[in-house]
């Protein structure tokens, strides 16, 4: 069975593979390969996939180390590793807060740049696929996909 054929028959056969799982894990590749190709077209070769882990929705912002790792799943350990080696890239950098010595990781002008780069390639990819199924189709779907994920994100 290839990916294009339908998952169900007409005869309300069960689901077959690949499932919803699958199909949104290979498109979620798909996606990551054109924004890491965007990214080294800007210029910075050195960006790493690993890197995505920090360079994801929501961007790193006066945000602690603990809290990033919250955010992204990730142990301390992890993230701390991430954090180190865009720190040393320049992409990052970690900055004491106001109210106390807790240092808090913002993006350098590097990473915003990284950022924009992502931000563009998102536009890009955004007009293309709503081109090749229809502004109508497309804008559903987004919808859809937002209101899934209000739905994966609560608590069970």
């Amino acid at each position: 069975m290839s990916i294009s054929e339908p998952m169900q028959s007409d005869n309300g056969a069960e689901p077959r593979p690949p499932f919803f799982g699958a199909l949104l894990r290979m498109t979620w590749q798909g996606v990551r390969d054109r924004m890491l190709q965007a990214i080294h077209q800007a210029g910075f070769d050195d960006f790493q996939e690993a890197h995505f882990a920090v360079f994801s929705y929501p961007l790193p912002d006066g945000v602690r180390p603990s809290e990033l790792a919250r955010q992204k799943r990730m142990s301390r350990q992890a993230i701390n590793y991430l954090i180190g080696q865009l720190e040393e890239l320049g992409y990052v950098e970690r900055r004491a807060s106001a109210e106390d010595d807790r240092r808090l990781i913002y993006l350098s002008a590097r990473g915003h740049q990284i950022a924009e780069a992502i931000f563009n390639c998102l536009r890009q990819l955004h007009t293309e696929w709503s081109e090749d199924i229809g502004h109508e189709r497309f804008d559903i779907f987004l919808d859809v996909l937002r209101q899934l994920s209000v739905k994966a994100q609560e608590r069970p």
